[in-house]
């Protein structure tokens, strides 16, 4: 599949949540919810995962429900390869364990209405291609939605790099525990693969994974790196928690962002090019 081009900036500020107006409307950046931020201390560091349950509902609970339980506690990261993805959430490190509840029904795709936090940022091929939040998204276009019976039309996450994915067996329904962060961009996963949400902070740790262990080809060695702990930010005391503000897309700063990521890579600019500005940690 080919990475789809950016043809023209379409930000319409009329999508934007009312939360995400607010922040709009004063320095165009917003507080990641303490519920919503996922945090990973590895022995590399920490990892800032925001997710979104708007696209994965299912997907998201489960994270929060395991990591709420510990589960994710000194788990390997038993599969790394260099420039495409880490992954995790196999407390046996054979790439076949999973947690004691039932397999997750696959979230490949949502529905997206209007009122949304859905935020264009180009339009290619009779397609719109922007963000839900921090998570980048190509969606059929407004346009059907008047005729479609729910006034909703498909949408699905797109793997650039930074997104959270959940891995799987050959059944799409087979997702448990499982998952992995993009160090790259891979268009093959789209709309096979869920995505629940994206590294907000933290994407230089996970790139620094040992890559090499794989447990697919039985190779996780002593030496593969481990996920000390995984909990929601929310279950942390106050003093503790990260606090993380990333930009609103269609805000001065993210529109910047996308500017320079335009200039930088020319003909070939796609959406997976952009990076949604960060402060704090």
């Amino acid at each position: 599949m080919m990475k789809s081009k950016l043809m023209k900036t379409v930000v319409s500020a009329a999508l934007l949540s009312v939360s995400a107006t607010a922040a709009l409307a004063s320095d165009g950046m917003r507080q990641v919810e303490a519920e919503r931020l996922l945090v990973i201390d590895t022995n590399k560091g920490r990892i800032l995962v925001e997710m979104n349950p708007d696209i994965a509902p299912l997907h998201v609970e489960r994270i929060r429900r395991l990591a709420g339980e510990g589960f994710y506690d000194n788990v390997k990261w038993h599969r790394v390869i260099d420039g495409f993805m880490a992954q995790t959430g196999d407390p046996t490190a054979t790439g076949e364990g999973s947690s004691p509840y039932e397999n997750l029904k696959a979230e490949l795709t949502f529905r997206r209405s209007e009122g949304s936090t859905f935020t264009t940022v180009a339009q290619p091929m009779g397609l719109q291609v922007g963000f839900m939040d921090t998570v980048p998204v190509h969606s059929q276009s407004d346009h059907y939605m008047a005729r479609s019976p729910d006034g909703r039309v498909p949408a699905w996450g797109t793997y650039c790099p930074g997104v959270a994915g959940m891995a799987r067996a050959g059944s799409p329904d087979s997702a448990n525990s499982q998952f992995y962060l993009m160090m790259g961009q891979n268009d093959n996963l789209n709309g096979a693969y869920t995505v629940f949400g994206r590294v907000v902070q933290g994407l230089d740790v996970v790139s620094a994974l040992k890559a090499g262990n794989d447990a697919n080809d039985g190779a996780v060695g002593p030496d593969a790196d481990v996920m000390t702990r995984a909990r929601l930010a929310s279950s942390m005391p106050e003093a503790e928690r990260p606090t993380i503000r990333v930009a609103v897309p269609g805000s001065a700063p993210f529109n910047a962002a996308v500017e320079a990521a335009r200039a930088a890579k020319g003909a070939s600019f796609g959406i997976c090019d952009v990076q949604p500005p960060v402060q704090g940690g």
